[in-house]
């Protein structure tokens, strides 16, 4: 397998050269820095990203609050992810940091309000 990336790790934006399916086996090439090539290792083995979206909340306010994951989860499950966060509604108050799903689909994973919205 040949797969040619831009890694999103730093500013630089190096286009990678990933090849190999085995994980001990696995070359990066184009990288500038130590951080290119775990990203190209871990897009080879196991995408993941943070997401961030936004919660419907009944607020004279807002009627979206932004939320984010804790840590990156597989791309894999960002569309269920999406859809659960899209089904919620929350009442104010709601504070920064709170967390507003816990353990998504057993991941470990918590979904946190990025912003405070009080009642």
């Amino acid at each position: 397998m040949k797969k040619d990336l831009i890694c999103i790790s730093c500013p630089i934006g190096c286009r990678l050269t990933v090849e190999g399916e085995n994980p001990e086996k696995i070359s990066v090439s184009g990288n500038r820095c130590p951080r290119g090539e775990i990203y190209g290792r871990e897009e080879a083995l196991a995408p993941s990203r943070m997401v961030t979206a936004t919660v419907a909340i009944e607020s004279e306010k807002l009627a979206r609050l932004p939320v984010k994951t804790d840590r990156p989860i597989g791309r894999e499950h960002i569309p269920s992810l999406l859809n659960q966060l899209y089904a919620l509604e929350l009442v104010p108050p709601v504070y920064c940091g709170d967390i507003i799903l816990d353990d998504f689909a057993e991941s470990g994973v918590r979904i946190l309000a990025t912003r405070t919205i009080e009642a």
